[in-house]
């Protein structure tokens, strides 16, 4: 009983982060555990399948995050199934972690995975549920399941086979979103490349072409750093950005009249120079840019 209380004051505190930094959370704060019954529990720790103090069932697994110029020592893959493939710890079948996380497929426990974006901050995924074990492959398949799945302090027993790959899906876009906008802050500098707003709570990772596009994709060449304001107007084609980097306001946009938002929000933008990344290869790509731009300019 104990365990599962532990495990659901887990899920209640890392919802309670989530209010307050979104989907990925500092690892300054998820490495502070919360608290349960006079004691501080943690939730991760240096290895990748954690079991806290004097348990014996892991309450969580870690994808640590890339570094640069070095190998992950596990390659933990995502399947055609939508599943995540957890490699074991080491190559004893029988390790303490590894038994641990058997224990948990067989008691059909939830767990947490931690998704390393970037150094320091990482994305949780819960509840995932140990779905299989390959000892062959040294894996286990790992899904994740509706957080609404556990109810009250009770742990419900994992839904439909069809359900956990199309949540685990679900969440895989959403880390997926996390990289893409944490490279593209990076890149940027965290500042709006429009406005130069430094607050990186109030900026978003757009895309130059859209979500979607055959070319679409979620690299950094084909983002741009924005303050949500000029993040709307981008995708609204209030304003375009010319393939020479110009920032462009639409012509009925330059005319109105209305209050200092407006017309230092994005009246002031015009003509103005867009801020881009230092390194060549992550700056935004001219035939990007020129195809988005046509677009803007048939809007307008």
């Amino acid at each position: 009983m104990t365990d599962g209380l532990i495990r659901m004051a887990a899920f209640t505190w890392l919802a309670d982060l989530r209010q307050i930094y979104g989907d990925v959370l500092p690892f300054s704060e998820l490495q502070k555990g919360f608290p349960f019954r006079n004691s501080q529990v943690r939730v991760l720790g240096p290895q990748g399948i954690f079991i806290p103090q004097g348990g014996s069932v892991p309450l969580s697994i870690t994808t640590a995050p890339p570094k640069s110029g070095k190998v992950r020592h596990y390659d933990d893959q995502i399947g055609d199934d939508h599943l995540l493939r957890y490699k074991y710890r080491g190559e004893d079948v029988n390790h303490r972690e590894n038994a641990g996380l058997r224990r948990a497929m067989v008691e059909k426990l939830p767990l947490i995975y931690f998704w390393g974006i970037s150094v320091g901050l990482y994305f949780p995924v819960w509840p995932a549920f140990v779905e299989a074990d390959d000892p062959g492959s040294l894996t286990f398949t790992v899904g994740f399941d509706a957080e609404q799945s556990l109810g009250g302090h009770e742990l419900v027993e994992a839904g439909a086979e069809a359900r956990r790959a199309y949540v685990t899906q679900e969440r895989l876009v959403r880390v997926h979103q996390a990289q893409f906008r944490q490279r593209v802050l990076v890149a940027y500098r965290s500042s709006c490349a429009i406005c130069r707003l430094r607050h990186t709570e109030l900026l978003d990772a757009a895309h130059i072409l859209p979500d979607g596009h055959p070319r679409g994709e979620p690299i950094v060449p084909n983002g741009l750093a924005l303050c949500k304001i000029h993040h709307a107007a981008f995708d609204r084609n209030i304003l375009g950005i010319r393939p020479d980097l110009q920032i462009e306001v639409r012509s009925d946009i330059l005319e109105e009249v209305d209050g200092p938002m407006l017309r230092y929000g994005l009246q002031a933008c015009d003509k103005q120079q867009l801020l881009i990344p230092r390194r060549p290869d992550d700056k935004p790509r001219q035939d990007f840019l020129e195809e988005r731009f046509q677009e803007f300019r048939q809007a307008g």
